[in-house]
Formats: structure tokens, sequence, C-alpha cells
């Protein structure tokens, strides 16, 4: 498998739920606003033997008319008609600004044409019901009655043989996992359950959770069965250290 950081860079977040850019060469956390913590967005594309993937879709910044995470792509020889599957951990904002735009006619489509896009369909319901800033239901509206999505309804199960997925709550009521294996290699993305490297190996407990117990619970389940199994680890929140492989 090819993994494929899309960085797109650090933001600050305080208890408005704004994401305000921070350069951390330059920028100052202390002189942000009370209880601003630093947070890296980064989703990423895999390509395996038998698709492109892509893991959460960031932020959703355009530049020109052009999505992000499309010049990231770009950059690795990747263009939105390529890719075939959209893995989604959970709906929140910072992992779906990407998964629509609004095309030059003014209507809001998909952002990968050709691609299934896998949700669980209690997250996007969850999302409207919840009526929070932690979703923008504008972006997802699209979602509810594209042919492109591929619900998915079952605590755990498998697509195409090679992509398990998992409900696991934790961060968010409806929030999934995804191991992908594939040429003999187990790579598991965590979503918001599982972060950043440096909370897989303490006993970290974060206020935002839906429940940071069991986010902890997980994490700390995960790493050693990874370290067991020889698992390759993806940090969506993680910029310096996106990929973690033991073994």
């Amino acid at each position: 498998m090819n993994i494929i950081p899309l960085s797109e860079g650090a933001f600050t977040v305080d208890k408005t739920k704004a994401f305000v850019p921070f350069e951390p060469s330059q920028d100052d956390l202390q002189s942000r606003s009370a209880g601003s913590i630093l947070v890296e967005i980064q989703p990423f594309a895999i390509v395996t033997s038998e698709d492109i993937l892509i893991l959460d879709t960031g932020m959703g910044f355009e530049a020109e008319g052009t999505l992000q995470i499309h010049r990231n792509l770009a950059a690795a020889g990747i263009y939105p008609e390529d890719v075939t599957k959209v893995l989604m951990s959970h709906l929140h904002k910072d992992h779906t600004g990407g998964i629509s735009q609004v095309d030059k006619s003014g209507l809001r489509r998909l952002s990968f044409p050709r691609a299934s896009y896998y949700i669980r369909r209690k997250e996007l319901e969850y999302a409207f019901e919840k009526a929070s800033s932690s979703y923008i239901t504008g972006e997802l509206a699209v979602l509810k009655d594209s042919r492109q999505v591929v619900w998915l309804d079952d605590d755990a199960g498998v697509v195409d043989g090679y992509i398990r997925y998992e409900l696991t709550g934790a961060h968010c009521p409806y929030h999934q996992v995804f191991h992908i294996v594939d040429g003999g290699e187990n790579v598991f993305f965590g979503g918001d359950v599982a972060p950043q490297l440096q909370q897989m190996k303490s006993r970290f407990v974060a206020k935002y959770d839906y429940d940071g117990k069991k986010c902890m619970e997980l994490r700390q389940e995960w790493w050693k069965q990874g370290e067991e199994e020889g698992w390759t680890f993806l940090f969506y929140h993680d910029i310096k250290t996106p990929v973690y492989k033991f073994g």
C-alpha cells in the first residue's frame, strides 16, 4: 500500500469551535483566546491493489475554486475522479469540509465524483438532530439522497473483503474506525479516538470527547494489539508523525 498524508496545517480551536490557522514558527499559542488548543489536520490517501481511498476529507478550504484536499492529491498525481472510496470516521466539520463543494452552476456536489462514500447512517442523522456547531449540515445535506453513499448500519462489517469498519462511539456517539488489510499490511485509522501518537502512549482523557475514558481505554487496547500484530497507525491530528508502523 502507498500511504499519502495530506496535511492541511495547524489551527487553534477555543470554546467557539472556530478553527483559526496557526503557524508554529510564528504564532504564540498563549496569545490566543483562553482555553485554545492546537489542532493539526491531516486526511490520508491510500493506494491499494484495488482502490484509491480517502480517509476523511479535511477542512474544505479553497483557493481559486479548488479544494485544498484536491490540490494536495494533485501533488501526488491523483485527481478527484481517480478516487474510488471515501471512508468517513465521523462527520465533525474538521473531517468533512472537503466532502462536498459548490460547482460553477451553484449546486453542491460530492467532491469525488466517482467514489463511493462510506457513511454511518446514524452519524448523519445525529448531525441534523444535534444542531451542534461541530457539524456543518449545509455541507452534509448532499449525502442524504446521493447514490454514491453506502450506508453503514451494522456495528462492524467488511467492505470488499479487505476493509473492516467498527463502531466505537467514544469521541462522538457514532464514530467508527477502519482496518485496511492489503498485501500483508494492516493499516489502522482510528479517526478522533486515536488522533495522535502521543495519546497512544499515555492514559490521556480528553474533556472534549463524548466518552473520554472509553477513548483512552480503546487507545490502550489498540496500541497493545498493534504492537503484537505489526499494525501501521494513521494519525489525523498529528502532522509531525502522521504514520507510525510497528515491526
